[in-house]
């Protein structure tokens, strides 16, 4: 494996990167960015945690250097490069990350997403920058008062591409691609290689180099996988109670409904835990707080949707659990990703009932991940549907019980 000077960055740009502590790039990185430097267009596929941010911030900023300028004029700073993000969660994350790394170069940088007012945002961009990290609905809304200006975008990337297109961002994807130069350089990264990304990477890309730095839907081998088979009914006593056994610090729950997201976080607070919800129905600033007052160590438990989760970057999680699986197994490698990052061994804790048997058949068949089974005594379903091979070497475990 290189190191970072190996790469071709610029001098500012290393000193950027010796200052995070970093001296060997992952392989996303030392793939990435030398195809980036020459200018070609890419297809990326890497899992969360993978290091896929800066590996296209980090040649952006090198390829946007020469057109750097100290001027205060936003003549000299039109977008040269533009970032479009399915979440606001993202984007900020991916502004973090061009500011950090580019603190030694005079280049702009911005965000701008939904969910807060326009003014702020207007006043930036009126301003001038360079680089601007959007998700695509705020980014029309300023197109359309004409606070941005994209006829001079060189670089586009779209991140999360599979989850723009599950989110349904194709028509205004269109419409933003309509705004900026058809000669310029893509760039497109995916968890997966879906067909439906294939088909949006042979439209949106020319020619492009493809770079894949695990099989597709692999897992973390960090993580251990755990299937805990709970009785339906049982499932919010079983999860307060295994919070309260486990050593975990903190612990990263998924649910498939914004409805249950937030009664679930209110039965944990009623049974001693500290937690935060995090879902499409809070606005930005109750996300905001609520990922800081996690991230502060405020909250033990944080209670989350997909599409809210989506980009998060929470360092050193030991835990996540899936308090039901997910409807798409994709969901499921996206979700465990949160875990078990930067070398860490992580645990993923997926609650399985016996009407979901067909969910934990399709997690079983995309990942092809090795499965420990626990069953909690005192919690424990029916098991005559369960896999016979998982029942065969299942675990009894026993829980401190909590409040009733």
């Amino acid at each position: 494996m290189p190191d970072f000077s190996e790469l071709g960055l610029a001098p500012e740009l290393l000193r950027a990167v010796a200052d995070e502590g970093y001296t060997e790039p992952t392989p996303i990185q030392a793939q990435a960015i030398p195809h980036v430097l020459q200018g070609r267009d890419l297809l990326g596929a890497a899992q969360t945690g993978t290091g896929k941010t800066a590996a296209f911030v980090l040649p952006i900023l090198q390829l946007l250097k020469p057109m750097s300028s100290t001027s205060p004029s936003p003549a000299r700073h039109p977008v040269r490069a533009l970032v479009l993000t399915p979440t606001r969660e993202l984007a900020v994350q991916i502004s973090e990350s061009a500011a950090t790394y580019g603190r030694h170069l005079p280049l702009r940088s911005g965000v701008v997403y939904g969910g807060v007012p326009m003014p702020p945002q207007q006043k930036m961009l009126l301003a001038g920058l360079e680089i601007l990290i959007a998700t695509p609905g705020r980014l029309l809304d300023h197109a359309n008062s004409k606070t941005v200006n994209l006829s001079q975008v060189s670089i586009l990337v779209l991140d999360e591409a599979d989850r723009m297109l599950d989110m349904g961002f194709m028509p205004d994807l269109k419409r933003i691609l309509a705004m900026i130069p058809k000669q310029r350089q893509s760039l497109l990264f995916s968890a997966t290689f879906s067909e439906p990304i294939r088909a949006l990477a042979q439209d949106f890309l020319r020619d492009p180099i493809t770079v894949e730095v695990a099989r597709r839907n692999q897992t973390n081998e960090n993580v251990r996988q755990v299937i805990m088979a709970v009785d339906d009914r049982r499932r919010r006593q079983l999860l307060s109670d295994l919070l309260r056994t486990k050593p975990w610090e903190q612990a990263l729950v998924f649910v498939n409904r914004k409805v249950e997201a937030n009664r679930l976080g209110d039965f944990l607070h009623r049974d001693g835990h500290t937690v935060v919800e995090i879902h499409g129905d809070k606005d930005q600033k109750q996300r905001n707080r609520a990922l800081a007052a996690f991230k502060a160590g405020e909250a033990r438990v944080m209670v989350a949707t997909d599409v809210a989760a989506r980009g998060l970057d929470i360092e050193a999680l030991p835990a996540v659990i899936n308090y039901e699986l997910p409807f798409d197994p994709e969901d499921y490698v996206h979700r465990i990703g949160r875990t078990g990052r930067a070398g860490a061994l992580g645990e993923a804790v997926s609650f399985v009932a016996p009407d979901e048997m067909d969910k934990l058949s399709l997690v079983r068949k995309l990942t092809k991940a090795g499965l420990h089974m626990e069953i909690p005594l005192g919690y424990e379903p029916i098991l005559l549907d369960f896999p016979r091979d998982l029942i065969a070497k299942a675990q009894m475990i026993r829980l401190q019980r909590g409040r009733r």
